[in-house]
């Protein structure tokens, strides 16, 4: 099927992106009106609205040393589930072990939406709670 391919194509462009930390990349897959959802308290969680605010999150969670292993692929009629493991450990000690989906809603070629789901909404929440030095990100 045409459209799964493409969808797995669209997500392993994005992990490559996002390891990559290649903003351009990143931002040529998202639409400009793309919307991310994301549990939690911390620094990146809630929903953002927009290409610009997008790559700042993702920017945010890789400025942090977050080292993401990918597990799965779940491919969909509208997208594709990314089954993730991210780990992480902070300047302070605090760590990060989360298992995570990444549900990212494809269409025509671009990303439209992200959708967040975590095994550990709470740790998620401490570790991404503080600002650290050098972080891009600028959300609340």
């Amino acid at each position: 099927m045409v459209e799964s391919s493409g969808h797995a194509r669209v997500a392993e462009r994005f992990l490559a992106a996002f390891g990559a930390r290649d903003d351009a990349g990143l931002r040529a897959l998202l639409a400009e009106d793309v919307v991310w959802s994301m549990p939690g308290s911390g620094t990146i969680s809630g929903t953002v609205h927009g290409r610009d605010a997008a790559a700042t999150r993702a920017w945010e969670i890789a400025g942090r040393g977050v080292r993401t292993e990918l597990l799965h692929v779940l491919v969909g009629r509208h997208g594709v589930a990314l089954s993730l493991h991210n780990t992480a450990v902070a300047a302070d000690g605090r760590e990060l072990d989360e298992h995570l989906a990444t549900v990212l809603t494809v269409r025509d070629g671009v990303i439209t939406a992200i959708d967040s789901y975590l095994s550990d909404v709470d740790g998620m929440s401490a570790f991404f709670a503080h600002r650290t030095p050098g972080n891009r990100a600028d959300q609340g």
